[in-house]
């Protein structure tokens, strides 16, 4: 291996990324390595993205089937956590960056690279996670992004692959910019930066039209320690599970999310996005949740949830808050093992059943009818001294003539 150092170049096989290749090269004089990796989103495979990379100037091309290592290691994680950036967005793509940057940093300690190159833009929250995942798992490496850095325009890119006649098809652009894996799909830009701008038929791909849903479709999933591990009694692996509910929920219009969303850069930005399998698991998650967590673990976990969906989000994955609060949502999950069925209809998963042998749930406590084994006595006391504090702050009140108005004169 020479001793000049590389560039590892995380590519997609676009047009973007193949014009960075040479065009790096040119413009710092290192050799470009290419990292490609399959996180579920279709299109090319990637031994067809291999070649490209290899035609366009790269001296290396790394790439990974990483469908599994992100389904069980990262999707799985925010199912746990319910993670639901704004309380809608199931993070499709803020939990993608952090896997393709440690596969990009494996690469550049492989192929003797100092230089991380990304094909985000100065406004997107991406460059902020790729370059802070970076720096948190190697420091010593430099990021830097075509696009931002070194005036690397579309019309730029198109002129620069006519002139050295690199194997890329033009195509019209499309009006969106989309990302996509298997835990869902990001579109934005083009008429949708006009918030009062509806959708239209050709923005989705991995939901069909929930105003014409076909007939109910009745799925029970089983989970073990907050891992769905069978689905209608079939065994699934964590993949498995999200692409059948993709699948499944997809059909039924599921997971179609239309937000004005705060980024990290702190912009508002228009974002839509497709999640079916994601928001139909992590529907079920939760519902079983409200059976087998404890009251006060369950109160804590949901703001930790919220609070670590906001730092994934903001580009904080391998940060030490992200790593004690994943600790304690591992430990709530403990005993999130049993069934919830649902409904699949229209563009909703409605849960109708649920069972667990772990569940909090008591029939003898919860039924009013005999048989009931709640001591309902013990509630005199129970209220007696649960009110107590403001039984004491009412009589100061009215010593001091500040007590709570109450309506005079006769009750009609």
């Amino acid at each position: 291996m020479s001793d000049k150092k590389r560039i590892v170049l995380a590519y997609s096989g676009g047009l973007d990324t193949s014009v960075a290749i040479p065009y790096l090269k040119d413009r710092t004089g290192k050799d470009v390595v290419a990292v490609s990796l399959d996180v579920g989103q279709g299109g090319e495979r990637l031994e067809t993205i291999k070649q490209r990379a290899l035609a366009c100037g790269a001296v290396e091309s790394y790439v990974v089937d990483a469908r599994n290592e992100f389904a069980d290691e990262y999707c799985m994680l925010a199912l746990q956590a319910n993670a639901m950036y704004e309380g809608v967005y199931p993070l499709v793509s803020a939990i993608s960056r952090p896997l393709i940057t440690k596969h990009l940093v494996h690469a550049a300690h492989q192929f003797g690279a100092d230089t991380i190159a990304h094909g985000c833009t100065g406004k997107g929250n991406d460059q902020v996670r790729f370059e802070v995942s970076i720096m948190s798992i190697d420091p010593t490496l430099k990021a830097i992004s075509p696009i931002r850095d070194l005036g690397l325009m579309r019309d730029v890119e198109i002129a620069y692959a006519k002139e050295h006649k690199l194997p890329i098809e033009q195509t019209e652009k499309s009006p969106y910019s989309i990302d996509q894996n298997v835990w869902g799909r990001a579109i934005e830009t083009g008429y949708l930066e006009d918030p009062w701008n509806a959708p239209t038929k050709d923005v989705y791909s991995y939901t069909d039209d929930p105003a014409f849903p076909p007939v109910e479709d009745e799925v029970t999933i089983t989970f073990n320690k907050g891992i769905p591990v069978q689905i209608d009694g079939k065994d699934v692996t964590p993949l498995q599970a999200i692409e059948e509910m993709n699948r499944r929920a997809g059909a039924q219009g599921i997971g179609r999310i239309d937000l004005i969303e705060d980024r990290l850069v702190g912009i508002k930005s228009r974002e839509l996005y497709e999640a079916p399998g994601a928001i139909a698991l992590i529907t079920a998650h939760e519902e079983l949740e409200n059976c087998c967590l404890e009251r006060e673990q369950h109160r804590i976990k949901r703001d930790i949830d919220k609070r670590w969906g906001e730092l994934v989000y903001d580009a904080q994955w391998y940060s030490p808050a992200v790593k004690s609060l994943t600790a304690f949502i591992k430990d709530t999950q403990e005993y999130v093992s049993g069934q919830i069925r649902m409904s699949l209809h229209g563009g909703r998963a409605v849960v109708t059943g649920r069972r667990s042998d772990s569940s909090l749930y008591d029939y003898s406590l919860a039924t009013y009818e005999t048989g009931d084994s709640f001591d309902q006595k013990a509630s005199n006391g129970f209220i007696e001294i649960y009110g107590l504090p403001s039984k004491v702050a009412a009589a100061r009140d009215v010593k001091f003539g500040n007590a709570v108005e109450v309506p005079q004169g006769d009750v009609k």
